[in-house]
């Protein structure tokens, strides 16, 4: 007979229930203090970066001009600058520098002194010969990156047959597309990457010096090869010339020039680039018709590869003649040597020192930054992609980059006389057909100089990525109009001509520019790092392919490829890419802190607005995003301990009362 449990069994599981529920409400207590911990954490490293960036765009906000004059003449004093001259210099330079727009103001300033900062705003083009030496050694520098791009255009035409890769099989267009396309695969795996740590150790001339050797001893070396595989790897290690040197000229060139002038000659780089495709264009030209000689396996194409080291040996033999960066004898802590490069490159002693002092202002406010904000050099790549506002930078950025290969200019640069050849010119038409686009294309990046600045890059890019895609499709369409007809070869090379035209001043010349300035500056070396080997790598994807493609898409197929993808580089650009022209580092902050829902919102408003259906949007700004929080994570902190509490109780009571909520048994 089954016995009756005793009275006090519930007592027990009663107890047990309620102990069950008081640890369910401690957890959930310890839970919502954890989670505000966590949250506190997260809107603390926040608020530290965004202080710290804030800090980073003008470091001398605020400061009085005797405070600005006494941290100049403290400087002086430290770097070993005692001259009573130099005193000077740091002590008016220092307080220039935290207000430009009052020189009137300073009576210790010379007639001189003044008429040159004056000049600075007035005539930006009135410098030092020095600094002129400074861009001409950068110029050349691009002519032979240019230059290593494009020689092998000419040089193809003979070494493809002579190496027994010239068919139309599978494995000779792969094989040539391969060699063509070894330097960039060296530069998006390796020489993208060596330009920190060459940068690092041989300074901005060292860098520049070691790799115009490299690329003279690689371009030396292709003129003496005789077989597909022995021209790979001479190609190959020519791209450790091309990438630090692609990647450091333009830092050398910006570091070198006063501030009003910093634009327009980073942009020298793509102009004289296109200037060195060009001479690349020409000495294919003009060794053509040079004889063998009894030369094995002929020597015409072998002068063509060997004539790019030309450019790189005046670089090796001019480079010392010019100052370091002053940034990178800083960085060395080489003040004395810093300023002595630095009164090389600007009129005035002043002019010389308030430079000298910024740079050394905004260096050590780096260094704060990166000690407030609590990264490191891996937890900066992190925040690369964990951080909206970087993100975003890099998405377009990157986005860019890869767009500047599959736009689909370098199949032109690289392969335009065997496009020529095929539409029926024969060789020498090719070639010369060719120096016609390279002509275009450094004539056409002129203007960009001026348009980047007032028409903005966003909108460069949305006029002239339809323009490519229209004009890629027209190339690609001629190769239908009958052989025997002239418009065959006409409508070939005008579409490729006006390719040429709406290229240079658009996508040629943003992609680096809008990179250099779209990450924040204590991630801009690792947001630069990943946006040129993101163009090198796909440079090299285009190369390696163009000759399969052509083969299997014929060229209407191929030339309709790129077509498309201009269109797709147009929606990209109207619903991802921010404008920043103009804009400051605490604004551009703000541009790129929003929500990608927000920016594509845009990008379909000023579509309809552009066929005259609703009302001119206006960009998209963080209002809610990692900047726009800077007041609400202030307000944060500056709770009452007692609020604080409040909130912390309301939180236990909302979760223990979740976690309270079960059956007779206690489940929940």
């Amino acid at each position: 007979m089954a016995s009756n449990p005793p009275a006090n069994t519930a007592a027990p599981t009663g107890r047990l229930d309620q102990k069950k529920r008081s640890a369910s409400s401690g957890f959930a207590s310890g839970t919502a203090y954890a989670e505000h911990d966590d949250r506190a954490s997260t809107l603390n490293s926040e608020k530290a970066r965004l202080e710290a960036s804030k800090k980073l765009a003008n470091p001398l906000a605020g400061l009085s001009p005797q405070r600005l004059e006494a941290m100049g003449e403290e400087y002086a004093q430290m770097a070993g600058l005692t001259s009573e001259e130099d005193i000077r210099a740091f002590r008016l330079g220092a307080r220039i520098a935290g207000d430009e727009s009052n020189y009137d103001l300073i009576p210790e300033l010379t007639e001189r002194e003044k008429e040159v900062l004056v000049r600075e705003t007035t005539h930006k083009w009135s410098n030092p010969p020095m600094l002129y030496w400074v861009v001409v050694i950068c110029s050349l520098c691009a002519a032979v990156q240019g230059m290593d791009e494009t020689v092998v255009n000419g040089a193809q035409l003979f070494y493809k047959d002579k190496f027994g890769i010239g068919t139309d099989s599978q494995r000779d267009t792969w094989l040539l597309g391969l060699v063509n396309s070894a330097p960039y695969l060296c530069c998006a795996i390796l020489g993208c990457w060596l330009t920190e740590p060459m940068n690092r150790i041989f300074g901005r001339r060292g860098t520049i010096f070691v790799s115009c050797i490299i690329s003279a001893i690689a371009c030396f070396h292709q003129a003496f090869t005789n077989t597909w595989w022995h021209m790979f790897i001479a190609r190959f290690y020519l791209g450790l010339g091309i990438g630090p040197k692609s990647a450091t000229t333009p830092i050398f060139a910006a570091e070198c020039s006063p501030p009003k002038l910093r634009g327009a000659l980073v942009m020298q780089w793509q102009m004289w680039t296109a200037f060195g495709i060009m001479v690349g264009y020409i000495a294919d030209l003009a060794f053509y018709f040079v004889p063998d000689h009894g030369i094995g396996l002929g020597l015409n194409w072998r002068l063509m590869m060997g004539s790019a080291m030309i450019p790189a040996v005046i670089v090796v033999c001019l480079a010392f003649l010019c100052p370091e960066s002053p940034r990178w004898y800083l960085s060395k802590g080489r003040h004395q040597d810093a300023f002595g490069a630095l009164c090389r490159l600007r009129f005035e002693k002043v002019q010389a020192a308030r430079d000298l002092f910024y740079t050394y202002t905004l260096l050590e406010a780096e260094k704060q930054a990166q000690a407030m904000s609590g990264v490191n050099k891996g937890n900066r790549f992190k925040e690369l992609f964990t951080v909206r506002r970087n993100r975003n930078a890099a998405i377009a950025s990157s986005g860019l980059m890869f767009m500047q290969q599959f736009c689909g200019v370098n199949i032109i640069a690289y392969y335009s006389s065997a496009v020529f050849r095929d539409a029926g010119f024969s060789d020498v038409s090719a070639l010369g057909a060719s120096l016609g686009f390279g002509v275009i294309n450094w004539l056409f990046a002129i203007p960009a100089m001026y348009t980047i600045d007032t028409f903005g890059r966003r909108n460069l890019l949305l006029t002239t990525f339809p323009l490519m895609s229209l004009f890629l499709f027209f190339t690609g369409f001629s190769f239908w109009i009958p052989e025997d007809s002239k418009a065959h070869v006409g409508c070939i090379a005008l579409g490729i001509y006006l390719f040429g035209m709406v290229y240079s001043p658009g996508e040629g010349p943003v992609p680096f520019t809008y990179s250099a300035e779209a990450y924040p500056l204590y991630i801009r070396p690792i947001g630069m790092s990943l946006a040129t080997a993101t163009t090198w790598f796909f440079n090299f994807i285009l190369s390696i392919t163009w000759p399969s493609m052509v083969t299997a898409f014929k060229p209407q197929g191929a030339f309709g490829w790129y077509a498309g993808w201009n269109i797709i580089g147009f929606l990209f650009t109207l619903f991802l890419v921010p404008e920043t022209k103009e804009k400051t580092l605490e604004e551009l902050d703000h541009v790129f802190d929003v929500p990608l829902s927000k920016l594509a919102r845009y990008g379909a408003d000023q579509s309809l607005h552009f066929f005259g259906k609703g009302e001119r949007p206006t960009a998209p700004s963080a209002l809610h995003g990692d900047a726009g929080r800077m007041d609400e994570m202030v307000g944060e902190q500056q709770l009452g301990e007692g609020e604080r509490e409040k909130r912390w109780s309301k939180e236990r009571e909302r979760e223990g009362g979740i976690m309270g909520r079960g059956d007779a048994a206690g489940r929940v």
